[in-house]
């Protein structure tokens, strides 16, 4: 049984190393000069002849990149030039939803706020369960509501600040 594991263990060396053999092809540059994109190819006589340098001591990993459709672009954009009303009016609903959305976050942050201001009393928030035997557990409930605290304020004052940043006249339907 030795006999075999070992016969198998060499195949299986044997055949990594073949495979490493085959994937350390030398690899080429070819241009890359003069703004344009490098193109890379592991063919020696193709190098040669096209003047490449060889790339040692390293792996290159080379992705395509799908080419960009122009036509469309042209058509977005003649269609902005074409209605320049109708692009106003898709930006003013926008931003109408946003201010709506934004001020919808706001309420509901204020309402959290107050019920945490209420819950923290001033500092002096109501033991719960074991904390009436362990005081540091206490004190590290009454730090995370004093920090939950500050950090809905810091969101209302943001969320305040992004309402203010939104155009004002804006028309609700």
């Amino acid at each position: 049984m030795k006999p075999t594991v070992l016969l198998s263990i060499s195949t299986l060396l044997l055949a990594g190393s073949v495979s490493a053999a085959l994937a350390q092809e030398r690899i080429y540059r070819c241009g890359g000069k003069e703004g344009a994109a490098p193109e890379y190819i592991n063919n020696a006589k193709d190098a040669q002849s096209r003047g490449c340098r060889q790339i040692e001591g390293g792996n290159v990993t080379v992705v395509q990149t799908m080419p960009q459709s122009r036509p469309a672009a042209v058509r977005v954009a003649a269609a902005a030039q074409a209605s320049p009303a109708a692009g106003n009016d898709a930006q003013r609903a926008r931003d109408s939803d946003t201010r709506a959305i934004l001020e919808s976050e706001l309420k509901k942050a204020e309402l959290r706020l107050a019920e945490q201001q209420k819950e923290y009393n001033n500092g002096q928030p109501e033991k719960q369960g074991i904390e009436g035997r362990n005081y540091q557990r206490y004190l590290d409930r009454v730090a995370e509501m004093k920090e939950s605290i500050a950090r809905h304020e810091s969101d209302i004052a943001g969320l305040k600040r992004e309402i203010s940043r939104l155009p004002v006249n804006i028309v609700r339907q």
